[in-house]
This record gives structure tokens, C-alpha cells and sequence, in this order.
């Protein structure tokens, strides 16, 4: 746990006021993680619980499939309903001892294997659903590159190359329309031609598009960053185009996205976030329109390089821009609608 209280002392070394503490928000993207092999992604429900009633105004949370806690005996396709029965359990513990609280893990986001034949897609869902009543779709996610900087860390095969080009995934992810399901996507700028591809085969089934699709920054992609802007932003306008496709705003402290904050002496406050990535939040929300944008966490993963507290103000700031309505969309409205959250109780 060493790496974990040295993450919590930096961390903590710039503390921030949270802006506009009225605000509704539903984080629509975070994991939970009992032994992470990186000990400071390790993150429990009661750190989730700490974070979301530090100051912010949470509702509630969405839980985006992280592969934990799958398991461990039984059909192959069905081995990720471990982590749906987990995280419920886990929400369900949380709700009872915090019963004024945030509703955490109103939502979850599973996994089910889209390449399979469509009777076990079909079991695997039902199982899901079995599972929890908070079961709200699933993430497969696709991001492969072949530059091994931007590639560190991640299982070779994890997410195979060209995934979501093939005519049994799109069968697959259409196939969730019919269960009521949405569908998480997780890949990198060069890849969102493929997701193009998705969106046009399942235009029933709604489908969001995680962390602004990463326009890569790191690797051999660190040099070629006005190019690779240039292509992405041609391809969010195309996938804007879409009606069932929308976008999560965050995620934009991770390595691919070419910063290096958790090396830095201190933390980036709020400003210094709104600085470097405010001009792809904006272009996002600009393409898709409030109400198909959510602002996300992405915690743990996001806390290697800021706190819950300036990255949600970095959020606000951005978001000073808009509307009261277009800002409600942006901080909950979508989330609500998207993930179909009847029982978190809209403000007001």
C-alpha cells in the first residue's frame, strides 16, 4: 500500500475549494478495483463514497467494467457476471450504511464478449440482468496500438486489432437494442473510423464514446499532435452525425493524452486542467451538443494526476460557458437519460 499513501500525500499537496457546491452531478464513469496490480488504482466503494461527498454535489455514479472480479468457474461467457454481482453487492453495503448518501453504482456497466454467437450474447445479458437491477449495458472495449509506449501496461491481445470491423461484433452490439442495453466504447483517435463503422450497423442500440476517444499524444504520436487533432476532430463530427452516439468528457489526465502530471512536484490544479485539454471539451460539446455530452471521472484511473475536488471545478470552469440548461445536461442530465437513472430524482 506504500505506492497508495505516497499517491494520497501528493495528492493532497493542492486542495481546492469546491465551485458552485450546488451543482447536481451523476459521474457517469468510474471502476472500483479491491487489489489493483497498480496498488494506487486500487479503489473501494467507501474511497468512491469519500470522494463523491467531498464537497461536490453527487447524486449518483455509473460503474464502467474494468474486468474485475469476473469468475472464476463456470461458462466462459458468463464469467463476467461475477463483476455485475460484486458491484451490486458492493452498492447495495453502501446504501445501507449510508443511507442519506450518494446513490453509488446506480448504474453498471458490464462486459459480454460482442464476437459470440448471439444465443450466448443473448444468456450472457439475461444473466446480467438477473444480476442486478442497476445492470445498464455494456463496455467492450477496443483501444490497440502498435506503439509500445502508448501500448505499456496493457496484456498483449487484450483488445485485437480491427475488433470492432467485424460483421459479428456490430451483429453483437445491435444486438443490444433488443435488451434495452447501451453500449461503452473505448479506442484511440486512429481507431474511431472503426467505431464509425459500429455506430452505422446498431443505429437502435445507444452508444457513448469513452474518454473523447483519446486523440494520442504519447509514443510516436507525441510529435504528430496538430496532425492528430486535425484527423480526430473529423471523425467526432462524423460520429456526432449519428443520432445514438455520444461522448464522455474526461479522462484527458491519462498518459496517451501526451501530459506526464504524476511526475510533476505537484498535482495540476483546476485552472492548469481547463488549460491544457479545455479546447477538446469544448470541440466535443460544440459536434454533439449538451445533451448527448456527460463530464466523467474516470476515477481511479484519473487520480494518478488530480483529485476528485479540482478536476470536477476544472469541469465547472469549462462548463461556465453554457447554459443553465446545457449545463445540467452536461453534469447529469445526459448521464440520467442515457443510462435510463428513473430513480435518481432530477433537481427540483
Amino acid at each position: 500500500m506504500k505506492k497508495a499513501v505516497m499517491r494520497d500525500a501528493w495528492l493532497d499537496q493542492v486542495q481546492e475549494v469546491p465551485l458552485d457546491p450546488g451543482q447536481p452531478v451523476i459521474d457517469p464513469h468510474h471502476h472500483l478495483w479491491l487489489d489493483h496490480p497498480r496498488r494506487d488504482f486500487s479503489y473501494s466503494i467507501d474511497q468512491l463514497g469519500a470522494d463523491a461527498t467531498a464537497g461536490h454535489k453527487v447524486l449518483a455514479t455509473v460503474f464502467v467494467n474494468c474486468s474485475t472480479q469476473y469468475r472464476l468457474a463456470g461458462p466462459d461467457h458468463l464469467k463476467p457476471v461475477g463483476e455485475t454481482e460484486w458491484v451490486d453487492a458492493c452498492a447495495e453495503d453502501y446504501a445501507r450504511r449510508n443511507p442519506d448518501g450518494p446513490r453509488l453504482c446506480a448504474g453498471i456497466v458490464g462486459h459480454v464478449d460482442c464476437r459470440q454467437d448471439i444465443g450466448l450474447i443473448d444468456e450472457a445479458l439475461q444473466a446480467h440482468k438477473a444480476a442486478s437491477q442497476r445492470f445498464r449495458g455494456i463496455r467492450h472495449s477496443a483501444a490497440w496500438s502498435d506503439d509500445p509506449i502508448v501500448q505499456e501496461g496493457r496484456a498483449a491481445g487484450m483488445f485485437p486489432r480491427h475488433m470492432y470491423t467485424t460483421a459479428a461484433f456490430q451483429k453483437g452490439v445491435a444486438r443490444l437494442a433488443q435488451h434495452g442495453l447501451s453500449f461503452d466504447s473505448w479506442l484511440y483517435s486512429d481507431q474511431l473510423p472503426e467505431l464509425i463503422q459500429v455506430a452505422r450497423a446498431a443505429p437502435d442500440t445507444p452508444i457513448v464514446l469513452d474518454h473523447f476517444g483519446a486523440p494520442l499524444a504519447q509514443g510516436r504520436w507525441a510529435a504528430q499532435r496538430e496532425a492528430v487533432l486535425s484527423e480526430w476532430k473529423k471523425a467526432i463530427t462524423e460520429l456526432a452525425s449519428f443520432p445514438n452516439m455520444h461522448i464522455k468528457l474526461g479522462g484527458t489526465v491519462m498518459p496517451m493524452f501526451g501530459y506526464d502530471w504524476e511526475s510533476q512536484p505537484l498535482p495540476p490544479s483546476s485552472d492548469e486542467l481547463v488549460k491544457a485539454s479545455g479546447h477538446l471539451f469544448h470541440f466535443a460539446i460544440e459536434a454533439f451538443g449538451p445533451s448527448r455530452c456527460m463530464f466523467e471521472s474516470n476515477f481511479p484511473v484519473d487520480r494518478i494526476a488530480c483529485g476528485y475536488v479540482p478536476l470536477w471545478n476544472s469541469f465547472k470552469k469549462i462548463a461556465a460557458l453554457y447554459s443553465a440548461s446545457e449545463q445540467a445536461d452536461l453534469f447529469w442530465g445526459t448521464a440520467r437519460r442515457f443510462y435510463r437513472l428513473d430513480a435518481v430524482k432530477a433537481p427540483g
